[in-house]
């Protein structure tokens, strides 16, 4: 059956094409799960690659082209966790084969791209995956799986908070100007984008942002150029069944008690977490008092300081599937929307007015 994984008893076989600062994140995941082994890494830079070996902890074999690794025959899957840029070209290659994918978030800089790798993967038998793992940090988790139960009854807002400290370095500083990276919009809030569509249970209608780069990298020079990356906005995000999104975004506030605030309201209840953070709140409107939820972080889980440990639960849900014989979790269309909204708050920002997401070919 189209779309359907084959089934994987065994330990999966990975291959990490990209073994940067991501990238290395995947490979120590992985090597602290007995359902993984990462047999194989590529890397067009040397001192990734050499990254690579070390969180992997032992030998592995090592390419300086990602097609030398996609020629294995003993891979069941690979991580894209390389400069987002390459993202499009590298899916062009992969898509080509049997293997299973998890590509890291964003799936393409562009909607366009997006759009050609959707269409790129539709029929395919193995498993495409976007790695958009906020999703499985367990406070998020738990918000999801409490609005899952009706206690908000039906959904009117979402708003999520993002205030934290600016843009690592990356190999080659990348990821300072906006053509490598899609823009601050589309890197970084595709998962909070994701996060809104997911909670408001529908596609995104139109999107109304106000921003700006206007206290980060400003005195940064690269071959004669300055970065031009956003390191602040509002978006406001409507959705076709009524339901509205905002985020609130700062990348030089990281003097704050949390990096996240995430808050869903209601016509019953309102939901609140905050990461870093282990608890859900419920509120009940006219109801005194405010009860919480437990959101631990699993015990398994070896490095809860990536993610809050959502990289590694993302890894333990996609073996699950692969093993299983079940599509992905979080699909391409989910990458694809993710990227739309994001793309679609750039263009407001760019010219001041609101951008209805019927503007982009979709088809």
């Amino acid at each position: 059956m189209a779309n359907q994984p084959a089934p994987i008893s065994r330990p999966v076989r990975y291959g990490i094409i990209g073994s940067g600062m991501m990238g290395g994140e995947h490979i120590l995941d992985l090597v602290s799960n007995p359902d993984a082994e990462v047999v194989a890494l590529s890397d067009p830079v040397p001192s990734s690659l050499e990254w690579g070996v070390a969180c992997a902890g032992r030998a592995v074999d090592t390419y300086a082209d990602h097609r030398q690794l996609l020629a294995r025959d003993d891979l069941d899957a690979v991580v894209i966790a390389s400069p987002n840029f390459t993202h499009a070209s590298l899916l062009g290659d992969v898509l080509e084969t049997d293997l299973a994918v998890m590509v890291e978030k964003p799936m393409c800089t562009t909607v366009q791209d997006c759009v050609e790798v959707k269409r790129r993967a539709e029929g395919r038998s193995a498993m495409t995956w976007v790695g958009l793992e906020y999703r499985y940090i367990p406070v998020v988790s738990a918000l999801l799986q409490q609005l899952s139960t009706g206690v908000c009854g039906t959904t009117r807002m979402v708003s999520i908070r993002e205030h934290r400290f600016p843009f690592l370095v990356k190999v080659g500083n990348w990821n300072r100007f906006s053509e490598n990276t899609g823009g601050t919009l589309v890197e970084k809030c595709c998962h909070f984008f994701d996060l809104m569509r997911l909670v408001a249970g529908a596609d995104p209608t139109r999107v109304f942002a106000s921003g700006g780069q206007d206290v980060n990298h400003l005195d940064e020079v690269y071959e004669g150029r300055v970065p031009d990356i956003l390191d602040n906005a509002f978006v406001i995000v409507d959705f076709a069944n009524g339901v509205r999104g905002s985020l609130d975004l700062s990348m030089f506030a990281e003097g704050g008690r949390f990096e996240q605030e995430i808050t869903v309201v209601g016509d019953l209840a309102k939901l609140e977490t905050t990461f870093p953070g282990d608890e859900v709140f419920v509120g009940r409107r006219h109801v005194s008092g405010v009860s919480s939820v437990a959101a631990p972080t699993p015990a398994e889980v070896p490095y809860p300081e990536f993610h809050g440990g959502s990289s590694y639960l993302e890894h333990v849900r996609f073996i699950d599937c692969l093993r299983g014989g079940r599509p992905a979790e979080v699909t391409v269309d989910d990458g694809l929307w993710s990227v739309v909204m994001g793309a679609a708050a750039h263009r407001s920002i760019d010219e001041g007015r609101v951008v209805h997401v019927d503007e982009y070919d979709l088809a």
